[in-house]
């Protein structure tokens, strides 16, 4: 009889065993199954089974093999390149948890596509990003974790909880560990708007900052002049996105001009567009870094490293499962 009644007290009293990494599933859809081996490995939980398959239309349909009624269920899912497609997936799956009777909906996305469009630059713009976070929310989501946002007031535009992870601990760790601290290092920001980035990075490696500013917002590339020294150092530009590679091809020249001896790059998210692998190829850059936020199909640059946010995603989950607070996660401890 008592241990009927503590089996009800578990169940009634708002699944206090939620703590149980039993009561959790996780499930990669196609837009980057590889970090989603490397999360579920770093949890210590195998990824559940679904399908998803395209018709010929191009609609999708998705599929989920197992019950998820009564579960704590994360979807992994970047919203990278084909975009809309991998988008509209993911709501396809929420929608099928939310239909499956799932505990909770927590979607996991290394990678948030649209966060870019997230203000009225001018007249009669839309805010997308809001737009597709109403989509999730609506959806049936219940929380997101995401990584290295393009803008950090995107969580406000959700009307659920949003962890927002930081990778400038895992490349501050990279960096230390190659010996690229102090005052022989500089961090870069190539554009006026990343300053805050390259300031958080630079505090790790105790090391000064430049910036690269243009006379206008519209000037072309070239037109770039530093704010700062750079002469005799060994120059880390940072950035969030490397899309088309531009940003860093022009900044690399720049520093290469202003006297730097060694010129470094690191961005969270390597989309790497058709062409940017060549552009970046043509440059002085040394070591290229960036996460595995993004499983691109493109070509990218010889000098590429990848480091993975698997780890980090991994341990986020699991605190976010057992109520504890993600904080810990933030920081990097630097030897001195």
């Amino acid at each position: 009889m008592l241990k009927h009644m503590a089996w009800l007290h578990k169940v009634y009293r708002g699944r206090s065993i939620m703590s149980d990494r039993k009561n959790m599933k996780l499930f990669a859809l196609n837009s980057n199954q590889e970090i989603a081996q490397k999360i579920s490995n770093a949890v210590g939980i195998p990824l559940g089974k679904l399908s998803s398959r395209q018709f010929s239309d191009g609609e999708i349909q998705v599929n989920i093999e197992e019950s998820v009624r009564g579960y704590d269920v994360y979807i992994i899912q970047s919203t990278s390149f084909p975009v809309n497609n991998h988008l509209m997936e993911l709501l396809i799956m929420v929608d099928a948890c939310v239909r499956a009777s799932a505990h909770s909906i927590n979607v996991v996305l290394p990678y948030f596509g649209y966060a870019r469009q997230d203000r009225i630059a001018s007249s009669r713009e839309p805010l997308t990003a809001k737009l597709v976070a109403n989509m999730l929310v609506k959806a049936g989501v219940d929380r997101i974790l995401t990584l290295d946002l393009h803008a950090v007031q995107v969580q406000g535009f959700f009307d659920i909880p949003v962890d927002n992870l930081y990778t400038v601990p895992l490349f501050a760790k990279h960096y230390c560990d190659k010996g690229l601290r102090g005052s022989d290092v500089v961090v870069v920001s190539p554009k006026n708007s990343g300053v805050k980035r390259a300031r958080s990075l630079a505090e790790y490696l105790d090391a000064p900052i430049a910036i690269i500013d243009y006379p206008q917002d519209d000037a072309t590339r070239n037109e770039g002049y530093i704010i700062g020294d750079v002469a005799g150092k060994k120059a880390i530009l940072i950035d969030d996105i490397l899309n088309t590679g531009r940003t860093f091809s022009e900044a690399a020249k720049i520093v290469e001009h202003e006297g730097a001896t060694e010129i470094y790059a690191v961005s969270s998210h390597g989309l790497f567009v058709e062409g940017a692998a060549e552009l970046l190829d043509n440059t002085k850059i040394k070591e290229i870094l960036v996460t595995d936020s993004v499983a691109t199909k493109e070509k990218t640059p010889k000098n590429v490293c990848y480091i993975t946010a698997s780890e980090l995603i991994g341990d986020a989950i699991v605190r976010i499962h057992e109520r504890k607070p993600v904080s810990p996660l933030f920081g990097y401890n630097k030897k001195k």
